[in-house]
């Protein structure tokens, strides 16, 4: 292990941030949207509510491979859709981001879903008696209290997102999946590669975990 990291120990670094850049941005992607997503599931109108429904069961059960293979294949060669026009590893890093984004969305979703039906039923008509519109009553009664709720699933699915980012090494090499796979062609398989990028990812993931542990503790709400 000693000779890997002398030798591409500069490399390793780079790669292993490329993976936090990528994960950084996918999770503030997949938050934004699966809120978003979490309204029109709960939202009283049927054809926002069928929306929702659908964007859930269609990309949650997609292959993530699949996502990032259509993404360079379909939008990005076929129908020219660039997101780095200037840069063919910067285009592919940003469809990355994107796909892991519309993939953990879904996951984002079904959490706040969740954390929203844990909630007493007379909140949501309180809100409604005082003269809140849905959307007021979601923004400030119940998405509050669902993200507190939910910290626990979301921390799970932003564990799942950092791990999962490994899949972008289908499309481009400049995070840890994609250099673990360059060393390996270059040196040979051999259990010290995996083992120096397991410990990355143990790294990457471990304080996550603690951290949202400690957080679903504290912000749990009490029922």
């Amino acid at each position: 292990m000693g000779d890997i990291l002398s030798t591409y120990g500069d490399d390793i670094l780079r790669a292993f941030w490329g993976t936090i850049q990528l994960a950084v941005l996918a999770t503030i992607g997949s938050l934004v949207l699966g809120t978003v997503v979490a309204v029109l599931r709960l939202s009283p109108v049927s054809l926002f509510r069928w929306m929702g429904t659908w964007y859930v069961n269609t990309f949650r059960n997609t292959p993530l491979t699949l996502l990032m293979v259509f993404s360079i294949l379909a939008m990005s060669f076929i129908l020219g859709v660039q997101l780095d026009p200037t840069d063919i590893k910067g285009n592919a890093f940003r469809w990355a981001a994107v796909m892991l984004s519309v993939y953990h969305g879904a996951f984002i979703c079904e959490a706040l879903r969740s954390g929203v039906n844990t909630i007493p039923v007379g909140q949501a008509e309180a809100a409604r008696s005082i003269g809140l519109t849905f959307g007021q009553s979601m923004r400030e009664v119940l998405l509050p209290q669902a993200f507190r709720g939910a910290i626990a699933p979301i921390g799970s699915t932003i564990i799942a997102l950092v791990k999962n980012t490994t899949v972008a090494a289908v499309i481009v090499s400049v995070e840890a999946a994609g250099q673990m796979k360059v060393i390996i062609e270059n040196e040979g398989s051999g259990p010290a590669v995996f083992l120096v990028f397991a410990i990355g990812f143990v790294i990457l993931t471990l304080p996550l975990g603690l951290a949202f542990t400690s957080l679903s503790r504290h912000l749990a709400v009490k029922r």
